[in-house]
């Protein structure tokens, strides 16, 4: 049993976090007066803060940035990933700088405390994303207190009653309530967001929302396609009623293995259908779980706008940005599958293709928000297998 590294608390200590080894960092408060508990992890992009703790798949997670300039330039209404933040809390080395960009319409503490989300700066986040690096993500608890009161002998007991995120189901807490439509298309200078394409086309997506982000949606839109967003838990009878030309498997947090208990079953039978399949982050693991592979929790994770992937097709390497906390491992997957994409950084699984199906998922985020545009192609790529299934005659499955 860890215990609690009592250390005397500075007198103008606003915040404290405390981590499920017992070791206490104390700090200033930003953000909501609050307390939360979850996995902490750090990322290191240096842009997009704002779409980084509005994305669905940092649910319940407490991020440590490793770029010391947030707030720089402030949040607007554009920059978001879904309705509100689904991170639980961030780590900063310096206090939120003040924005100085044209688009910034509020300073980041301001958005911080409307979306009752605590933060604390003062931190030495070198030390501590290599101690994430060295042991695994912890389990934390941040506590923000404008009068600096803090029991933590209280707090980390409260802190090991946490089961963590092994075997949570996540994605049930951020998919969307019921079916809509999405027209949205991508960002551009001058414009903002579309509400159209000039590639309009026929085509109809259904998109399985498992904590989709708003971008990758947007990206889909982009195509011309029509697109259809429905709840994670939607069955394989549900989709199909709704006549897709393919069906998009989206990001998500939690354990891939949790959420499949609802997701293979439909997954498989879409794939028994010969739909064509995309997945994307929690998309992917879902799919080598229907095709019968296996996830396993990852020490630490990836999580950044720089991550270099081998495409071992055609032996192009792509910066990517990356968002999970679980892996695809590659042993277990059977033969019917080939893998397309590896970690530069770890070697990891990073993609897969289907032999004989139309189908394909990648582990890392596409659709760059935040993060380099290398891999935009993914969503053509996708029209494309979906324009080759219609012409072609299907393969029955055995």
């Amino acid at each position: 049993m860890p215990q609690l590294q009592q250390k005397k608390q500075p007198k103008n200590a606003t915040a404290c976090l405390i981590l499920n080894d017992g070791s206490v960092y104390y700090g200033y408060g930003i953000g909501a007066p609050v307390k939360k508990i979850g996995e902490v992890c750090f990322n290191t992009s240096m842009t997009g803060y704002q779409e980084i703790l509005t994305d669905p798949s940092y649910a319940r997670q407490i991020i440590t940035f490793t770029f010391p300039h947030i707030g720089n330039v402030g949040t607007n209404e554009e920059d978001i990933e879904t309705a509100g933040p689904a991170a639980f809390g961030l780590v900063l080395r310096e206090r939120i700088t003040d924005p100085s960009n044209w688009r910034s319409t509020k300073h980041l503490d301001e958005w911080l405390k409307e979306n009752d989300l605590p933060g604390i700066t003062g931190v030495d986040t070198r030390a501590l994303t290599q101690k994430i690096r060295d042991n695994g993500a912890p389990n934390g608890l941040l506590a923000v207190d404008p009068e600096g009161k803090f029991d933590t002998t209280s707090l980390f007991e409260e802190l090991l009653d946490w089961g963590g995120l092994e075997g949570a189901d996540l994605a049930e807490t951020v998919t969307c309530a019921k079916e809509y439509g999405w027209s949205e298309t991508i960002w551009a200078h001058g414009k903002g967001y579309g509400g159209q394409n000039d590639k309009a086309s026929d085509l109809h997506i259904v998109a399985v929302d498992f904590g989709a982000k708003r971008n990758i949606l947007r990206c889909l839109a982009n195509t011309g396609a029509r697109v259809t967003v429905v709840p994670g838990k939607t069955t394989a009878e549900g989709i199909l009623k709704l006549n897709p030309d393919g069906v998009f498997l989206s990001n998500g947090p939690g354990d891939p293995a949790a959420t499949g208990k609802y997701a293979v079953p439909m997954i498989k039978n879409l794939l028994d259908k010969d739909i064509p399949l995309f997945g994307i982050c929690l998309g992917h693991q879902m799919l080598t779980l229907a095709l019968g592979g296996k996830t396993r929790k990852m020490g630490l994770g990836h999580r950044g706008a720089n991550h270099p992937v081998k495409d071992s097709v055609s032996g192009r390497v792509e910066i990517t940005s990356q968002n999970h906390g679980f892996e695809v491992i590659e042993d277990s997957l059977p033969e019917n599958i080939e893998v397309t994409h590896r970690s530069l950084f770890d070697g990891s699984n990073e993609g897969i293709k289907v032999k004989g199906k139309s189908a394909f998922s990648v582990q890392y985020h596409p659709e760059a928000s935040p993060g380099p545009q290398d891999a935009h192609y993914l969503f053509d790529r996708f029209i494309d297998m979906i324009n080759a299934s219609k012409t072609s005659p299907k393969v029955k499955s055995a």
